[in-house]
């Protein structure tokens, strides 16, 4: 519980990526601490929550894991449309991932909010004897796109939690920027009849 004086931070956050990238692999990691080797593929998308304490805040993230199948695609604006920030996932033994989830960078900084956090994750770091995809080409990618970068190993349990909670530590600056509908709400323990004076929004 956030005490009277901390923030209290609703993020919505999606995850992109192509298929088998191991995006739900990650997410059930870092919501229920487990791993499954042979996980199904998501149709649609899934949703998670999870709450996490940083600095002098309370960040509930409100996960949202999209399919990474291509007839999922038109989908994908619904989730990530509102969004506070975003992980984009690419599995590192497989370059046609690495390419794809350049496409969602892509899209993110058209179509996504001006003030996004995302995220480059390159996953199955375990697998380091069938590596596709170079840390360095990576870092260099990231570094020139406005992203920050981890390799991540849902198997392993390998910065997995730290990559979810790099973005919530960077998620109060946003509250300097002008905030747009669904994105990061704020409640500073105000009193009851302030609250219900106050206009909520869904994200």
């Amino acid at each position: 519980m956030a005490s009277s004086g901390n923030k209290n931070i609703n993020a919505k956050l999606v995850l992109l990526g192509d298929v088998g990238a191991g995006k739900s692999s990650l997410v059930l990691r870092f919501v229920k601490g487990q791993f499954v080797e042979f996980q199904e593929s998501t149709i649609g998308a899934a949703f998670f929550a999870q709450t996490v304490a940083v600095n002098d805040a309370t960040v509930k993230f409100e996960i949202w894991d999209t399919a990474g199948q291509e007839r999922y695609h038109s989908l994908a604006p619904m989730y990530y449309r509102g969004a506070a920030a975003a992980i984009v996932v690419y599995d590192i033994t497989n370059q046609t991932s690495f390419d794809r989830a350049k496409k969602w960078v892509q899209e993110l900084h058209s179509q996504g909010n001006t003030n996004m956090i995302v995220a480059l994750a390159g996953n199955k770091s375990d697998l380091l004897d069938r590596r596709m995809v170079t840390t360095e080409a990576t870092q260099t990618y990231a570094q020139d796109n406005g992203l920050f970068f981890m390799e991540t190993s849902a198997k392993a349990s390998t910065n997995v939690n730290d990559l979810f909670y790099e973005i919530a530590k960077r998620l109060p600056r946003l509250q300097q920027a002008p905030n747009l509908s669904g994105m990061v709400l704020v409640d500073r323990a105000q009193p009851a009849a302030e609250r219900a004076a106050t206009t909520s929004c869904c994200s």
